[in-house]
């Protein structure tokens, strides 16, 4: 059976187009929940490759999505590099404002991460051929951001910082573009099928900063992952990018752009060059909501789909309090359309 995320990735249209959702794996699940309890915490949960591959193949068993997406998270990598990194409850990702990019240790990393690339390999051995196995990193604008504010919340020691001390953040990013490329390598080398390239915050950054911090690096990403692993397909989902999403489209090389909720499908295929895969962007509201504000916006997407290579899609992640059912009838509307 071909793998129908694939063949999209490759710019062919494939009807129904292939499904999967961002964070698929997570809160929303009472599976999950339960696993993440035996675990003991979520750090905890993404270093152990026995736990963290079953509750990355949680959603395909019970939706039969057609990608599986590793669990982890995007700052495994700043953990490896040696910052540390806490999980508060209810408020997010805790680290250490880094001061100096000599503290980290890139060279340790690889050590660092090994039991997620075990759970690629688990992941890949338990998962049907015809189902893809999706590997991340996050962007390196994006980790920078919480490597040098420490946790969420607009990031406004790292937008001060990159007008003030260019170089400092420049030196940040240009560690976490080398060491993004081993682990994501290390990652298609274990079983990987495609990788997804994570710039959740790069609607930060005005232009100038846009590309230096955020096409520059995912350039470099492209070209590296492309001559050690000749074929491999990259999906860049540069979040918020708004009308530097062409231009990021253009200068990267990316196979795929994801597309947030507030951008429109057919202007951004008219931006963008031809031929442009696109991921998305249905509304995780809309998921929540079900009803006619899922069937509408199902339809409306799937309608704008149509005729092009396309990867349904949230524009963001699901959210814990969307309900089982609301998942299973999206799947429903996909496989459904005609």
């Amino acid at each position: 059976m071909a793998m129908k995320l694939r063949d999209a990735l490759a710019g062919r249209e494939v009807w129904p187009p292939p499904l999967w959702l961002m964070r698929q794996a997570g809160r929303y699940l009472p599976e999950y929940r339960a696993v993440r309890a035996k675990a003991g915490d979520f750090l905890s949960l993404c270093l152990n490759p026995e736990l963290a591959a079953e509750v990355t193949l949680q959603p395909i068993r019970k939706f039969g999505f057609d990608a599986a997406i590793l669990f982890s998270d995007i700052l495994i990598l700043p953990l490896a590099l040696g910052q540390g990194l806490r999980f508060a409850e209810g408020e997010g990702p805790r680290l250490p404002p880094l001061e100096d990019a000599r503290l980290l240790r890139p060279g340790a990393a690889p050590d660092a991460y090994a039991p997620v690339i075990e759970t690629v390999r688990r992941v890949r051995a338990a998962l049907p051929a015809e189902v893809a196995l999706i590997g991340f990193a996050g962007g390196p604008a994006t980790v920078a951001c919480y490597m040098l504010d420490g946790q969420g919340g607009g990031f406004p020691r790292t937008r001060r910082l990159a007008y003030e001390q260019p170089g400092f953040v420049r030196e940040v990013v240009e560690i976490l573009t080398e060491a993004s490329l081993d682990y994501l390598s290390a990652q298609i080398a274990a079983g990987a099928d495609c990788v997804m390239l994570f710039e959740s915050w790069a609607g930060i950054f005005p232009p100038a900063q846009f590309r230096e911090f955020v096409i520059a690096p995912t350039r470099r990403l492209r070209a590296g992952l492309a001559a050690r692993h000749p074929g491999v397909r990259v999906i860049g989902f540069p979040r918020l990018a708004g009308l530097m999403l062409a231009e990021f489209a253009r200068e990267t090389g990316v196979d795929a752009i994801g597309l947030d909720s507030v951008t429109d499908l057919p202007l951004a295929r008219a931006a963008c060059p031809p031929g442009t895969v696109f991921q998305g962007n249905l509304d995780p509201l809309a998921l929540r909501l079900g009803g006619a504000a899922l069937e509408e916006a199902a339809a409306r997407l799937l309608a704008q789909a149509r005729g092009h290579a396309h990867i349904l899609n949230l524009g963001h992640g699901i959210t814990p309090d969307v309900p089982e059912a609301h998942v299973a009838r999206l799947v429903e509307l996909v496989r459904q359309a005609r």
